[in-house]
């Protein structure tokens, strides 16, 4: 996980007129990139890390996923099914879901830093919005989409899945939030720049 540097600024401190309700993480924010593969997800999470760079408010989560790096995807750290079933089941992460055969996981520093009074933005997945809803004080939803056609387009640049693949994976995406507040959409059809400008005004940062 890691936080924007170079503005040298000092760490945010508990706000005492932000009171956290009984058994919540804050005062900080959890903020969760969701959206269907295909999307642009990781691409504008970068962009965004690129432009907030020297906010040392701003935290960008690193995930744990059960498969090796791989250049074309995400930046990631590996850990086997077993090390992810050992940590989802004595509770030293922050979220934990699965997805495509795979354990994905969020690591307990992030809950450090939202009661730091930190805002961490991670990758995320539908299915854990209202997990996440229900343990953090803020918490917040970008989700990044596009039309299926688009997606399809995309994901069969890739040449990692064939059609069959592609559109099982869509039948599957969450093209859609509706079951959590504070969700904002952005169709990713546009530039880099003008998806993130408009992470960035949803987040409320400059």
């Amino acid at each position: 996980m890691e936080a924007a540097k170079g503005s040298g600024r000092p760490a945010p401190v508990r706000d005492p007129d932000l009171p956290v309700p009984a058994g919540k993480v804050g005062p900080g924010k959890m903020v969760l990139v969701v959206g269907p593969s295909g999307s642009g997800k990781d691409t504008l999470i970068s962009a965004l890390k690129e432009r907030c760079m020297g906010r040392d408010d701003l935290v960008f989560a690193r995930r744990l996923i059960t498969r090796s790096p791989d250049a074309a995807s995400e930046d990631h750290d590996t850990l086997t099914m077993a090390e992810f079933d050992h940590l989802a089941a004595s509770g030293e992460l922050a979220l934990s879901w699965r997805a495509h055969g795979l354990g994905y996981c969020l690591p307990k520093a992030c809950d450090t830093a939202i009661e730091q009074g930190r805002t961490v933005i991670a990758n995320g997945a539908r299915r854990i919005l209202g997990e996440a809803n229900a343990k953090y004080a803020r918490f917040q939803v970008i989700l990044v989409t596009a039309p299926v056609d688009v997606l399809a387009a995309r994901l069969a640049a890739r040449g990692r899945e064939g059609e069959t693949e592609i559109r099982a994976r869509l039948a599957q995406a969450d093209l859609d939030v509706h079951d959590v507040p504070n969700v904002t959409r952005i169709e990713n059809t546009g530039t880099i720049e003008a998806a993130v400008g408009q992470i960035i005004d949803a987040l409320g940062t400059v």
